[in-house]
């Protein structure tokens, strides 16, 4: 407290009396100014903290980065001894990532984490001694100066908010792997730069209406996978839901549910890459979404924000040697894998009994549509066990490859690997290699835009071994490094959220070169005559498939695309594989 020894030494020269702390008014988030009705601009947040970073040494603010609003991205930092040298503090102490404003209009945490690092520092609340807290205070900064109070029609305040989309109208909660915009690219440096052992991501949301204020969607543990998915389950989960229960805060795990009654049950929320807990689990960071009830007053969200973020420090601070270890040895884990799974499903085998808290639902008539409609009745609260699944089953996987070959000039997948620290070679010449290679066999693609993109689904390969001629400049990366499982998810393009999905490859899925049926017509006669494989073949596929022999175009080109003349490239994945010994 720099101002506090200051004053202490005008003390020395004039008569005056000295307050042995600050008062929490000297220093009061726009939140606590409006009596919990109103959340802090964006300006007003920043300032906040570069004021609080000036007073007190514990503090500390960056400027790590670009947005797409033109305005940076800050990082602030609390550490009790001073240091924010990241690589120094990782080899002593825990590290807590929180990030808040990612949708702006779900602003409950950007006022808790004003208050929560205010609080630290003036010793309102236990001091961590071995855990350092760093934020993101708003990371969508775009949504958040696009401010208004209709937007989010089932939220109960603030007065004015931000608005989901960015600056560019990009949802960053599905931004992490595809990177489209300058906040996901700073993200990532920050991620990198601070290498969080706790990843925590403040939303509010409502799928129903029930009794709790708040809800947790931790990433989901069997994905996670080894000993961190297990503590993670059997141990942190526990505990944050114990501790806050003692101090009257009751908390249940998200409720996954849309348009319909919990009581029903629901699963866990499964996050793929895209979303920041699938991404922060590709690094072994245990995470966990906050998602406080819409419908509950705006000053017991933030609140309860608080207290959640207050209990996790604790935790941090009981197991943080144990995550710290358990992380490092996630680091070899991958040694012992063979293959990696590429989709997930429910297990339907096993599931979990919550006592569920909600309100009594009934189905009335609309009185706008004159169809049914659901109705919930808070004078008739209920606790009820409910069938919970938290249990998924890889349902697909790929054998795991030594190396990943791909082929020069795909710029915006090396601009991701290297935003991501991922280990690569070039090729210093020409180079015959004998690869696993990926044949696109089928596919489907959304009909409407998502997120700047029409992304593919249901992608199926086949494949074959090869001996190729590689040529200078064309990337090697391999496998066995710390970002294993990002390169799996991302060149995988089977995986829900590669980059194959994401479109960056479809060039490959347009045929470049034709042909013309009149001129065609006698070759493909003479391939029919010369090969009688091939004939039986043509002959077997009219025999089974109906459209196929009424339609003298698709057979000309089933001939065509088993000629010669027929082009390499067409989807053929520019992304080889390199099969362990």
């Amino acid at each position: 407290m720099r101002l506090f020894f200051s004053a202490i030494l005008l003390c020395l020269f004039i008569s005056c009396e000295v307050k042995k702390e600050f008062e929490t008014n000297s220093f009061s988030a726009h939140f606590e100014n409006s009596n919990g009705s109103e959340t802090a601009t964006y300006h007003q947040t920043i300032d906040f903290y570069k004021e609080i970073a000036q007073e007190f040494s514990e503090i500390n603010i960056k400027t790590i980065g670009d947005t797409d609003s033109g305005n940076p991205l800050h990082i602030v930092t609390f550490n009790k001894n001073g240091d924010f040298n990241f690589k120094k503090i990782a080899k002593t102490k825990t590290i807590l990532l929180i990030n808040n404003g990612i949708h702006p209009g779900e602003s409950d945490g950007i006022d808790a984490t004003m208050m929560l690092f205010r609080d630290l520092a003036l010793g309102k609340i236990p001091t961590p001694q071995n855990t350092v807290i760093v934020t993101i205070p708003i990371y969508n900064i775009g949504g958040s100066l696009n401010r208004n109070s209709n937007t989010r029609v089932n939220q109960n305040g603030p007065k004015s908010y931000g608005f989901r989309g960015n600056t560019k109208n990009y949802d960053l909660n599905r931004d992490f792997i595809k990177t489209d915009t300058k906040n996901a690219e700073t993200f990532s440096k920050i991620f990198h730069e601070v290498n969080p052992d706790i990843f925590i991501d403040n939303h509010v949301s409502n799928g129903a209406d029930y009794q709790y204020t708040l809800t947790h969607l931790f990433t989901q543990h069997n994905k996670l996978g080894g000993d961190l998915g297990t503590y993670l389950h059997q141990d942190m989960m526990p505990m944050l839901e114990n501790n806050l229960e003692k101090i009257n805060w009751d908390i249940t795990p998200y409720v996954n549910v849309y348009n319909d009654v919990p009581e029903k049950g629901f699963s866990q929320f499964i996050d793929h890459p895209r979303y920041s807990t699938g991404y922060t689990a590709l690094w072994n960071s245990l995470g966990m979404m906050v998602e406080t009830h819409m419908l509950k007053p705006y000053n017991k969200r933030v609140e309860a924000t608080y207290n959640l973020m207050n209990e996790m420090i604790a935790i941090a601070e009981k197991d943080g040697k144990k995550i710290k270890t358990l992380r490092k040895n996630a680091l070899s884990q991958h040694i012992n894998w063979k293959y990696y799974p590429t989709a997930w499903a429910v297990d339907t085998t096993k599931s979990s009994i919550i006592n569920f808290k909600g309100f009594q639902a009934d189905t009335i008539i609309s009185k706008v549509t004159g169809f049914k409609r659901l109705k919930y009745n808070r004078n008739m609260p209920f606790t009820k066990e409910v069938r919970y699944q938290n249990y998924f089953k890889a349902v697909d996987s790929i054998e795991i490859p030594s190396w990943y070959v791909i082929k020069k000039g795909y710029d915006n997948v090396m601009k991701r690997l290297n935003l991501n620290n991922i280990k690569y070679a070039k090729l210093k010449k020409d180079t015959l290699i004998h690869v696993d290679a990926y044949r696109i066999l089928e596919y489907e693609t959304q009909e409407k835009p998502y997120e700047g993109h029409y992304p593919h689904y249901n992608t199926k390969v086949s494949h074959s071994g090869r001996e190729i001629l590689f040529e200078k400049g064309d990337i090697l990366v391999p496998t066995d490094q710390k970002g294993i499982r990002y390169i799996l998810e991302t060149l995988e393009p089977s995986a829900k959220d590669s980059f194959f999905n994401w479109n960056f490859f479809d060039t490959i899925l347009q045929q470049k070169e034709g042909f013309s049926p009149y001129v065609f017509e006698d070759e493909a006669y003479k391939m029919l005559l010369k090969d009688d494989k091939l004939k039986s073949a043509f002959e077997l596929e009219k025999l089974n498939d109906e459209a196929f022999a009424s339609d003298w175009y698709a057979q000309l080109d089933w001939i065509f695309k088993r000629s010669p003349h027929y082009e390499a490239s067409h989807l053929q994945y520019p992304v080889y594989r390199i099969l362990k010994n």
